[in-house]
């Protein structure tokens, strides 16, 4: 431990600050059951302000780097993350250990009780968001975590990898309309997603710059899922007034918007050119390959763990970092056919 800190308080100290027994406090620090919110919530106050735990108190050496992913290894995106992650650790003699979580802005009051038990070195939250007290009981703990493309808006003092969304949305639309397309649809992710946003914006902006007006009922909301791609290629694509190409905020809407081309009988790029977002490796496997904005994923979870090793202390946050896109150009885009000229 290093000399510059003050002595640390013991844990009865701690108990007799809560007006509580040690086995409430050893209860608390090790995330078991048994102990009242109110009496857990008095405990990790008095824990976080005594700094309780210190850098060192837990080795790296054999430890375990835990990964926070929203709807699990559903999302190919944060699939390919959480392998980026795991070749990073394993290189650093670390291991990793899985958690899905179904709530975008908050993991749970389990999750953050195992967290407790298993004492990982680092966290890595992916497509997900951290509560207030989450985030307490982690520095509590002196648990370094950072979040990779974060659903909110992070504190302050809270690390985060992400990418350039904004100018990825640019990228593309101006591409598109650098093929001539001037009728122009995009289907969106989820609203509370900052990503999302990011890429509208940018889409917006490229499409007012050029001069060009969106036709209503152009902006069309998908989730980041297939079978929302589907539902909105179909809204868009249906009937003859529909847009010359549109562009997905992800590669799994632009996969939906192929199937949904297929119902219509339009083919791509000759009827429709499509753009996705992510550059997942399907985006290289279908036919046509699909013309997308490419994230650097396994140069992001790169950066996420060296974020989280170099961090003396779990109130070391604040870092932000946007890793920079490009488009990859394959063969789901094309000048627009003559009826659209």
């Amino acid at each position: 431990m290093s000399d510059s800190f003050p002595p640390k308080p013991t844990m009865a100290v701690i108990a007799e600050q809560a007006s509580v027994s040690l086995s409430t406090v050893s209860k608390v620090l090790n995330g078991r059951k048994g102990v009242s919110a109110g009496t857990r919530e008095r405990v990790e106050q008095l824990l976080h302000e005594h700094g309780y735990l210190r850098p060192g108190d837990f080795g790296r050496s054999g430890g375990l780097i835990e990964v926070v992913v929203e709807q699990g290894l559903s999302s190919m995106w944060a699939l390919e993350i959480v392998r980026g992650v795991e070749a990073i650790a394993r290189q650093q003699g670390l291991s990793i250990v899985l958690t899905q979580t179904q709530a975008r802005h908050d993991p749970g009051a389990a999750w953050i009780d195992g967290v407790a038990r298993r004492r990982p070195v680092a966290v890595i939250l992916v497509l997900t968001d951290l509560s207030a007290d989450h985030k307490r009981r982690l520095q509590t703990r002196n648990i370094p975590f950072v979040l990779i493309d974060p659903a909110g808006s992070p504190d302050s003092d809270v690390s985060s990898v992400g990418a350039t969304n904004w100018s990825g949305g640019v990228a593309a639309t101006e591409y598109l309309i650098s093929l001539g397309h001037r009728d122009l649809g995009i289907i969106t992710g989820p609203s509370d997603m900052l990503c999302t946003h990011a890429r509208l914006s940018g889409f917006r902006h490229a499409v007012e710059n050029a001069g060009l007006t969106l036709k209503p009922g152009r902006v069309v909301a998908g989730d980041f899922t297939r079978d929302s791609g589907v539902a909105a290629g179909l809204r868009l694509l249906s009937g003859p007034d529909r847009p010359s190409a549109v562009f997905c905020s992800n590669d799994m809407e632009a996969l939906g918007v192929y199937e949904a081309a297929r119902r219509l009988g339009l083919a791509i790029p000759e009827d429709v050119s499509v753009v996705g977002f992510d550059d997942i490796p399907l985006a290289g496997w279908i036919t046509p390959g699909l013309t997308t904005v490419t994230q650097p994923l396994e140069q992001m979870a790169s950066e996420a763990v060296k974020i989280v090793l170099r961090a003396e202390d779990a109130t070391t946050g604040g870092t932000r970092l946007e890793l920079a896109t490009k488009l990859k150009v394959r063969e789901s885009t094309a000048p627009p056919a003559k009826s659209f000229q």
